[in-house]
């Protein structure tokens, strides 16, 4: 028997790891078993509340029952098939996503987020590609993903050290600046790809008038507007997709990582004349829209419409803005908060590695990005008190912190 009846300890698990998995992941010392809610607890039987589930993926907490019950089903049914058969979980969750952007569009499913901007990539030239235009325009502190594609548009040096060269064809620009977008385009210009709000660059919010006036450049030069909801879709900002807060239309969009609900799926959602582009033989994903994955993606969208937690993405941003706004007047470590619905940032005035390890040892995990920024992406439906709890623990670890 490779598994055993009994859970191993942390210390075990951590050594098997340790000897047989590539160190390309930084972990820590913890070794997880089960998940409920906001709540996760370790070999040992800890305890800790969850601010970060799954990386941005537990838009609904760890294990949702309606989820667990659709692939609880469905794993007994169908798990996969290749996409040269049809299925009805991926026709119909196709049309859900669709119906949900209020302009339509069709779907094109994979695994992951860096998959999905891979095939958005390839939309873009083979949009341009009658026009000799093959070139996209990516903005400072992005993030796309690990893939070559992906990390060439990615406009930060450091996840490129020592993969040079990166893939030509991409631009990149001052984040928020319209003026430098408009000098960078020219005559091989395909196409715009950035995050409505910025995710592993530090929760950076568009400033006004920006992504609209990004679709009119788009517009003005035959460009398309690419858009990575990969951490903001989903009902994380307390709308299905994070441009619907801004009045633009998209002409490609790209999901994944809460998009069913923890379980790996991704996607593309373009407009029918830009879908078009991608015809048999130009782009595939063997295990993308798999029944399983499409049932967890339809189960997290019933729980949203059921639970009203479009809304209630809104609520758990204001109370954690409150929260911080407290802390801010309390502590000089706390230099800027930037919220829009579950999507959070703390950005403080000094690295916040050991405000992430302080925080752990008390049982509350968060995480850290662009070394000095909080990101927490909670799950929408946490109830209040665990909200406080939590930010009661971040707060007392910030003051007694001495960088």
């Amino acid at each position: 028997m490779i598994t055993t009846a009994d859970t191993l300890p942390s210390v075990e698990v951590i050594a098997l790891a340790k000897k047989y998995l590539i160190g390309n992941y930084t972990r820590y010392p913890v070794c997880l078993v089960r998940g409920d809610g906001s709540w996760v607890w370790d070999a040992e039987g800890n305890r800790y509340l969850d601010f970060f589930p799954g990386w941005g993926c537990g838009i609904l907490g760890h294990c949702p029952p309606r989820i667990v019950d659709a692939v609880r089903d469905q794993v007994g049914t169908l798990i996969h098939v290749p996409n040269s058969w049809y299925t009805e979980p991926q026709a119909l969750l196709a049309q859900a996503l669709s119906e949900r952007t209020g302009w339509g569009g069709q779907c094109f499913f994979c695994n992951s987020g860096a998959e999905a901007n891979e095939a958005a990539i390839k939309l873009a030239r083979l949009h341009g590609k009658p026009h000799g235009r093959y070139k996209i325009i990516t903005m400072t502190n992005s993030f796309h993903g690990r893939t070559f594609g992906a990390l060439s548009a990615t406009a930060q040096p450091k996840y490129h050290a020592g993969l040079e060269p990166m893939l030509p064809g991409f631009t990149y620009t001052q984040h928020g600046s319209l003026d430098a977008v408009a000098r960078a385009i020219d005559s091989e210009t395909a196409a715009i790809l950035l995050e409505p709000i910025q995710g592993e660059g530090g929760i950076n919010m568009p400033p006004p008038g920006y992504l609209e006036g990004l679709r009119e450049l788009c517009d003005r030069n035959g460009m398309l507007l690419m858009l990575d909801e990969v951490q903001t879709g989903m009902g994380r900002t307390g709308k299905w997709y994070a441009h619907q807060h801004w009045n633009i239309v998209p002409d490609v969009v790209t999901m994944a990582k809460a998009l069913a609900g923890g379980v790996a799926l991704g996607g593309v959602i373009a407009k029918p004349e830009i879908a078009a582009l991608l015809k048999p033989g130009t782009h595939a994903a063997t295990f993308g829209g798999n029944p399983l994955a499409c049932r967890a993606a339809l189960a997290t969208i019933e729980t949203f419409e059921d639970e009203g937690l479009l809304e209630r993405a809104l609520q758990v941003g204001e109370r954690f803005r409150s929260h911080f706004e407290q802390m801010q007047l309390q502590s000089p470590l706390v230099k800027e908060i930037r919220i829009l619905g579950a999507m959070i940032g703390l950005e403080l005035n000094c690295e916040g590695a050991a405000i992430v390890a302080k925080c752990l040892a008390r049982g509350l995990l968060i995480n850290c990005t662009h070394g000095t920024v909080i990101r927490l992406l909670p799950a929408v439906n946490i109830p209040d008190d665990l909200i406080d709890d939590g930010c009661a623990i971040l707060a007392d670890v910030l003051a007694q912190h001495q960088p």
